[in-house]
């Protein structure tokens, strides 16, 4: 592991540069994958529930398979990196998002979505990990936070606008041209692929993805995130599913808001934790997130159902920011790989646990009572969320002990 006093602690005298010829074209492929695979989160699950045999459980099955399948994709990304280097990766996952995408327009058949959502499940978790580790790489370290939130807004702005565009494309336009859109989205961007550097050197002894979830410095943002993504994996799958019919426009609205208020959030999340630290916002961003879900529970209030998926995009931009930046100021460079996937790991992990296990709840106490069982679970997160803020404190106090004692020394 890396320092106990890590940037977090410190404030940099003198701010480098953080726009790079590297990082614009990082962004292209970000957007691309972005785009790609949130113009059709939302449109699957209904396509699958519309589907012959299709209901409730269906949607949250093909969501499920998309989610567990890119966390497999997560786990190997590390290892498959090492050997074949991250731009290959990258492209690698470009590919596997875009063009399977188009398999959905010739077959309605469950297996044929599953199957789709599995390849390109793959294909998002490689361009997440091997994207993820070459990102931080690019990016100073005394401005490690608001470039992980630069990014964050660069992958935020597709979601703000896709989740609600293809959800609009499919009523007006019918479900072809949005596979079509999604796959064209992620292999066009392949282009920028080749400007960006194919393998980073690094020291240090590797970290791999288990140890990394044992240790307490890794492990407890990553529980804390997971238990926030199970939110989101919920408000995007069920959401259109729990509103009535006839307010196609509420949940149109709530969906923009979500993505919106999540980036906005996490752009400024990160900037604070650049100047007094990332430890301290777990807390507000997990609660934020649970509250947002309970007040989503009054599916019947138009109002509190955009309101309340504001205050959860809230939450969990300000979750996602802080976990992140943590994560990545705990460990040497080698380490980089390891904290990109177990990150992406607990976003799609709990997304994934959070469309399968939410759909068999609310099948037995409806929509309403199982968003409200949803945002007490996830105050549970409280738990590791105070531990690691406590680990936090401890550690710089430690730290500013050794820096008194050697400055003591050197009079």
């Amino acid at each position: 592991m890396a320092s106990s006093v890590g940037p977090e602690d410190r404030v940099a005298e003198a701010r480098p540069r953080l726009m790079t010829r590297p990082l614009l074209l990082r962004f292209v492929t970000v957007v691309g994958s972005s785009a790609s695979f949130f113009l059709l989160l939302s449109v699957v699950p209904v396509y699958a529930q519309s589907a012959p045999g299709g209901g409730s459980d269906k949607a949250g099955l093909v969501t499920g398979a998309l989610m567990l399948a890119t966390v497999a994709g997560e786990l190997m990304a590390p290892w498959l990196a090492a050997r074949c280097g991250y731009r290959v990766m990258l492209g690698a996952g470009l590919l596997l998002l875009g063009a399977p995408a188009l398999a959905l327009t010739v077959s309605r058949s469950l297996a044929c979505i599953v199957t789709v959502c599995v390849v390109r499940g793959l294909g998002f978790a490689f361009t997440l990990v091997a994207g993820g580790a070459l990102t931080a790489s690019l990016i100073p370290p005394e401005r490690r936070g608001e470039g992980l939130a630069l990014i964050g807004v660069m992958a935020g702005v597709p979601s703000l606008v896709c989740l609600p565009l293809g959800a609009w494309l499919a009523l007006h336009t019918g479900y072809g041209p949005v596979c079509w859109a999604a796959a064209l989205i992620a292999l066009v961007s392949l282009a920028a692929v080749p400007g960006l550097p194919g393998r980073e050197a690094a020291s240090g002894p590797p970290l791999g993805i288990f140890a990394g979830a044992r240790s307490g410095a890794l492990g407890r943002p990553t529980a804390v995130f997971a238990v926030t993504a199970v939110g989101a994996g919920i408000v995007v799958t069920f959401l259109p599913l729990a509103v009535a019919p006839g307010n196609s426009g509420v949940v149109a609205a709530a969906l923009f808001m979500q993505p919106a208020a999540a980036t906005a959030s996490r752009w400024f999340a990160g900037r604070r934790a650049d100047r007094r630290g990332a430890a301290g916002l777990m807390v507000p961003g997990l609660v934020a997130s649970a509250a947002g879900i309970l007040v989503v529970a009054l599916t019947g209030v138009p109002v509190a159902v955009v309101v309340g998926a504001a205050v959860f995009g809230v939450g969990f931009g300000i979750a996602q920011s802080a976990t992140i930046t943590l994560m990545y100021s705990r460990v040497p460079a080698s380490g980089y790989g390891t904290v990109s996937a177990l990150w992406n790991v607990a976003y799609d992990a709990g997304m994934g646990i959070g469309a399968v296990g939410f759909g068999t709840v609310a099948g037995l106490t409806g929509y309403p009572w199982a968003f409200v069982l949803t945002a007490f679970l996830m105050l549970t997160a409280l738990v590791p969320a105070r531990w690691d803020l406590t680990a936090a404190r401890r550690q710089r106090a430690m730290g500013r002990e050794d820096k008194a004692v050697a400055e003591e020394g050197q009079r």
